[in-house]
């Protein structure tokens, strides 16, 4: 069977803040100019915000810009922050809190509000749709589609109902292609499709390698006594820093007496022991976390890795037929700790070049250079440059000094010191071997603050069809045995915050076990590999988590 294809202007990859901002905007634009222009956003989750999870504190600047009678309109932004803390944890039980002179003044809250960031897609989604936008969710964006000169195409759909072993079952359907003049890939962190035209374009030529984090995100409904709607807690060092890595935690207390909490791990870290989800169970066990929790109920579970390496790692963002937009180029501010208003922004510059280039009339794609200058002319750029030395400064020097040299970068010089500071080496290669690291010995979980994976995997709703090619490919099937076993104690058994991976061993030996039911689509494995073995591609439409409000 062949595929069908679908013609359109515009074809958007990924229904996050910045695809459908990016969506939103160009119906806005087609409408003032009388322009007719059709646009389509494919979303691989199984409806628009079932994949998306985020913090989150959302500062309203670029949703200001895209609809200015939001509130007037609807949009689930109901608790504005009313308090900030800052917390350093020294230990398993002390902390000390820190004053609002001694944090960056990009990382307060003033005007900014608590939201489930799935909820504003959907929200988001709406809009576009009453825009005149067509909103596919259930199908992933399987391969970028070119033309003879090598500008991108359009991009095609998974094909549906083939076996574990390749065969076409009784329900197999074939992709569809979607071409269009301009392509827009949001798909966010690692992006399958973004990851392949990073490599195919040379975007990433020039630029520092990129950074991330794992984020595992917890909901709870907890006793209104612990329950202060609006205040927004953020923390630094325990448990983390006791085993040599950074990051932080964060606790919102949103409406109806719930409260987001999670911790972010900087996937810089050495030690192949160390465990992100384990180290999330400790951190709940800090008074400042489980005071808020005892005698809640944890409703919601997940993870999604985050891209962190800011300005001094953002690829180029054009290339003949399309763009990256948000958090699949990296448009996080890791200052403010926030990045969908920096995703929103992106995907509106995006909107503006290409509607400016529809217009223009050119028969075959261009190489959108005009988004490059549109960009370096906003505010989200100026945000990335002035926070460039963020990444650089946490990584060469450690949370406690790092921390201090981003105050006075970011206070005193305002983001305008007299150099550029890079971290080189890319994540996966951060990790040292196992025979020159420390055994971590991690507590069992209660069951009360403590969960372990499985029963976390549990209420992430993620589900995938069984009898489909496993999505977590491996380049060569022995190195986690050969190599990554004997040299780093094969860290994907601990990274991976579902369960995916393990060393089983029966009669017939050792082997590695993928547990692909269990992938919450984090991406952590496709980052982290040591060996860069693991690569994550799209399973079959309407798989992997289904967040209700994350």
């Amino acid at each position: 069977m062949e595929r069908e294809a679908m013609e359109f202007d515009v074809v958007i990859v990924g229904a996050g803040p910045a695809g459908l901002s990016a969506a939103c905007r160009v119906m806005q634009l087609a409408k003032e100019k009388e322009q007719e222009i059709t646009v389509c956003v494919v979303e691989k989750g199984s409806e628009v915000g079932a994949h998306i999870l985020s913090g989150a504190v959302l500062e309203p600047r670029a949703l200001d810009e895209l609809f200015p009678t939001w509130q007037e309109m609807g949009a689930p932004l109901a608790t504005k922050v009313t308090g900030d803390k800052f917390y350093l944890y020294t230990s398993a039980t002390g902390a000390i809190t820190l004053p609002g002179f001694a944090i960056p003044k990009p990382t307060h809250n003033d005007g900014n509000y608590i939201v489930s960031m799935g909820n504003v897609c959907r929200w988001l989604a709406e809009q576009a749709e009453g825009l005149g936008v067509e909103v596919y969710p259930g199908f992933s964006a399987a391969e970028v589609l070119y033309h003879e000169d090598g500008s991108v195409k359009g991009i095609a759909t998974g094909d549906m109902g083939i076996s574990a072993t390749g065969e076409q079952k009784d329900s197999y359907m074939p992709g569809m292609e979607l071409h269009a003049k301009y392509t827009l890939f949001a798909e966010g962190c690692r992006g399958h499709l973004g990851k392949q035209l990073i490599e195919h374009f040379s975007l990433d030529s020039d630029k520092a390698p990129q950074h991330y984090g794992i984020g595992i995100k917890e909901i709870w409904e907890i006793d209104p006594a612990n329950h202060e709607e609006g205040l927004v807690e953020h923390g630094l060092g325990w448990p983390l820093s006791e085993n040599g890595a950074s990051g932080g935690g964060f606790l919102y207390h949103a409406e109806n007496n719930q409260v987001y909490l999670g911790l972010i791990t900087d996937l810089s870290y050495s030690n192949p022991n160390l465990s992100p989800f384990e180290e999330f169970q400790r951190w709940k066990h800090h008074p400042t976390v489980s005071k808020h929790l005892e005698g809640g109920t944890r409703l919601t579970y997940g993870a999604r890795a985050i891209t962190k390496g800011g300005y001094n790692s953002l690829p180029k963002m054009h290339f003949p037929g399309g763009l990256l937009i948000g958090c699949e180029a990296g448009t996080l501010n890791s200052v403010k700790i926030k990045g969908n208003h920096t995703a929103m922004k992106s995907g509106m510059v995006a909107a503006e070049a290409v509607v400016e280039a529809i217009m223009q009339g050119d028969s075959r794609p261009a190489d959108l250079e005009s988004f490059a200058q549109k960009f370096e002319a906003s505010w989200a750029y100026e945000e990335l440059y002035t926070t460039r030395n963020f990444s650089g400064f946490m990584h060469k020097f450690g949370f406690l000094i790092g921390s201090a040299l981003v105050w006075i970068d970011q206070t005193i010089f305002k983001g305008k010191m007299p150099f550029t500071l890079k971290d080189e080496k890319p994540d996966h290669a951060a990790l040292k071997p196992a025979a020159q690291s420390k055994q971590i010995d991690y507590p069992k979980p209660d069951n009360k603050i403590s969960f372990d994976r499985l029963s976390s995997v549990f209420l992430s709703n993620t589900n995938h069809e069984e009898d489909q090619p496993c999505h977590l490919t491996l380049k060569d099937p022995g190195i986690p045995l050969a190599v990554n076993l004997p040299k780093w104690n094969e860290p994907a058994q601990r990274y991976c915050p579902a369960g995916v991976y393990e060393i089983v061993e029966d009669e017939q030996g050792q082997r590695f076990q993928i547990n692909a039911q269990n992938c919450v689509h984090c991406k952590t494995c496709d980052i982290k590999d040591p060996s860069q073995n693991i690569v994550w591609v799209t399973p079959e439409g309407f798989g992997g988590p289904n967040y209700p409000n994350m």
